[in-house]
């Protein structure tokens, strides 16, 4: 005997499942299961965070179960920061903050892969600091303007005649 193909077995690798294995592989998880909590997690965490039309565009350029995760979600009122999205992502899924930020970063790098480059700057745009480094993007800080010092008007003396 040998084996004959089943018959209701993929041919081809469905895009969430490429996007699995890509963040199985960047993340070094070590199945595919855990590979996908991560996943499901990450972008839970997100659909908490992204609003407007970014949300709608972010949802489009990702895999139907991966847009299900991040839509699922009802955005918080209030945004968090990069770090405070890591604490309350390590809050939620009992882990600690580092093995959430090796999380996250593992799966907003290929999010922001998917997404491409104007889509996520609108929605790093739209996120207050500290995700940029999370999608694997440099945080990069508007330099501070110093405040000037008043001048005050010259005034020009007339000399009497």
């Amino acid at each position: 005997m040998f084996d004959q193909p089943r018959p209701n077995r993929p041919l081809t690798a469905t895009p969430f499942d490429q996007m699995l294995e890509r963040v199985r592989y960047d993340g070094a998880y070590p199945t595919r299961e855990r590979a996908a909590e991560v996943v499901h997690d990450v972008l839970a965490a997100l659909g908490r965070q992204v609003t407007g039309d970014e949300r709608v565009a972010l949802a489009q350029c990702l895999p139907l179960e991966a847009a299900l995760a991040l839509a699922a979600q009802v955005p918080d009122g209030e945004q968090l920061t990069g770090w405070g999205f890591v604490k309350d992502l390590a809050a939620r899924t009992g882990s600690t903050p580092a093995i959430a930020r090796w999380d996250a970063g593992a799966v907003l790098a290929v999010v922001a892969a998917l997404a491409g480059p104007d889509l996520l700057a609108r929605i790093l745009g739209g996120l207050p600091d500290g995700y940029a480094l999370l999608f694997g993007q440099a945080q990069l800080q508007q330099p501070r303007r110093q405040p000037q010092a008043r001048r005050e008007p010259q005034r020009q003396h007339q000399l009497a005649a």
